[in-house]
């Protein structure tokens, strides 16, 4: 892990294309400001891992049978 100080103002540039700013530090919370591609996601670290559960369990979850739908009684019609 690369540990870097940073100043509030101050920036670090990740793969040319992801900036990161801190903004503002209120006691033991630092605020950062992200700029990053709309391609590139960005998530706090608790959202990513359930996104990463709930992708794990709706691979894993059987599929249930899908019900039949009721029959129409001979009804047909024919459009036009």
């Amino acid at each position: 892990m690369l540990i870097l100080s940073r100043k509030i103002g101050e920036s670090i540039v990740i793969d040319g294309r992801i900036h990161v700013k801190v903004m503002r530090v209120d006691g033991e919370v630092v605020k950062l400001g992200i700029e990053a591609p709309m391609e590139v996601p960005v998530h706090r670290q608790e959202v990513y891992e359930e996104i990463q559960r709930s992708n794990q369990a709706a691979l894993t979850k059987q599929n249930a049978p899908l019900p039949k739908l009721p029959k129409l009684g001979g009804v047909s019609k024919k459009l036009k």
